[in-house]
């Protein structure tokens, strides 16, 4: 099941950008990023209560509690950078940067999460760092 949501979440995420690239023409990256939060906060908090799980927020330990904001944190940052640079450059050329994301994910799991670090993830990082570099140029 995991994989048809990484799919759908690639899809979704490559109609993000092509939305965004239209909707932006015109409006202050910063305030296109706020209108955009603002229909993901809804959108999340709908699921919540559709799927009954808002009395659970009373057991997040305190750990959690911190990890999550601190994501949240960066995922805005992420944002508010995405939106400037799609703004300001061409979405061919901002998306396969941004998808670098990729191998630094796989860099931080290795250092921080000690999760094991294959040849086969070597050789993924490579080829994603060499495309993205030749997608760029």
């Amino acid at each position: 099941m995991w994989l048809i949501f990484a799919i759908l979440s690639a899809v979704f995420a490559a109609l993000t950008t092509i939305l965004a690239k239209v909707g932006i023409e015109g409006v202050n990256s910063n305030l296109a990023t706020a209108i955009r939060t603002v229909v993901v906060v809804l959108m999340a908090w709908g699921m919540v209560f559709l799927t009954h799980v808002q009395g659970d927020i009373h057991q997040i330990s305190k750990r959690s509690w911190v990890f999550l904001i601190l994501s949240g944190a960066a995922t805005g940052a992420s944002w508010l950078c995405y939106y400037r640079a799609l703004q300001l450059g061409k979405a061919s050329k901002v998306v396969p940067i941004d998808k670098l994301s990729v191998v630094l994910t796989l860099m931080f799991a290795f250092a921080f999460l000690k999760e094991e670090f294959t040849v086969k993830s070597l050789i993924g990082c490579i080829l994603i760092g060499a495309g993205t570099l030749i997608m760029v140029l």
